[in-house]
């Protein structure tokens, strides 16, 4: 019965997912942009959990806020990541010409520093802005860059949007077993990109003032591997334009041994770039679940 169950799920989410992406296939990218916002607000008033939860962290994170602030910005959100949603399932009708016409550099030193110390790039990224277009840069730049996924819970549905992420030339690792496919992958001198910014318990840095529960992986494959560590973003500044943010490299001449205190440095550099976008972090997830778990908060 078990099994029937959980086949009869796969099938109506694949179903959903689908039917989903065919009503965004044939739109302009402002009439699926809109259609995506319409979309995320839906969910933003049928998903009260993660609503609550949203409307917490932002009260956290920015204790001047008044509540019209916290509920504009709740709003925003969910409106942002509609948005991101419609161009993720745009993907086939993107061409790497038309991405990087798209998109906008504040500062190409830093990812060229990087690849040329010739160690590898460790790219930190967050689930910030619009992500996936952070490894498409990359590689309509020409970089060969390996991105550490978590799956999704559906089989199938891991299937759709991993191969999503392939047309545009990224490759996929699993999370859940990527640490010695990372160091092959930086060893090599190629690019990898990781999303370490949520809850966690291996160390506890701060994050917007308050102690958060965060992984050391990226410290400490710096550590292991040599590899140049950049901290890259990409928000979303109009319809259908992006612009890509690096940040200067993090312990770039591997002098600090802690990797605690690599961690706390590439969080705050998160924070200061999440300040001036707060709607296009993704607010709904228990970022300081641990933390308040343990009493810290």
């Amino acid at each position: 019965m078990g099994s029937s169950r959980k086949e009869l799920i796969s099938r109506f989410s694949v179903t959903a997912f689908d039917r989903l992406q065919r009503s965004f296939l044939p739109l302009d990218g402002k009439r699926a942009e809109e259609k995506g916002a319409r979309l995320g607000l839906f969910f933003g008033r049928v998903d009260k959990k993660h609503r609550l939860r949203t409307q917490a962290n932002l009260r956290l994170a920015f204790p001047d806020w008044s509540e019209a602030e916290v509920t504009t910005t709740t709003r925003k959100v969910y409106e942002h990541f509609g948005i991101v949603l419609a161009d993720f399932l745009r993907t086939p009708n993107r061409t790497s010409d038309e991405l990087l016409q798209s998109i906008t550099v504040e500062d190409e030193a830093p990812l060229n520093e990087a690849v040329a110390r010739g160690k590898g790039v460790l790219v930190c990224g967050a689930h910030f802005g619009n992500w996936e277009r952070v490894g498409h840069y990359a590689t309509a730049r020409g970089f060969d860059i390996t991105s550490v996924a978590r799956d999704a819970n559906q089989s199938a549905i891991q299937q759709r949007v991993q191969g999503l992420r392939e047309l545009t030339g990224m490759k996929i690792l699993s999370r859940g077993d990527s640490a010695r496919g990372v160091i092959r992958v930086l060893r090599a001198g190629n690019l990898a990109a990781m999303l370490p910014d949520q809850n966690d318990d291996e160390v506890f840095v701060p994050f917007f003032g308050k102690p958060a529960g965060t992984v050391l992986g990226p410290a400490v494959l710096q550590q292991r591997t040599k590899c140049a560590l950049l901290p890259a973003y990409c928000v979303r500044v109009g319809v259908e334009k992006y612009h890509v943010i690096t940040r200067p490299l993090i312990n770039p001449d591997h002098t600090e041994a802690d990797p605690a205190v690599v961690t706390a440095e590439w969080m705050a550099v998160l924070e200061s770039v999440i300040r001036a976008y707060p709607e296009q972090y993704l607010w709904l997830h228990d970022r300081w679940k641990s933390a308040r778990v343990r009493g810290m908060l």
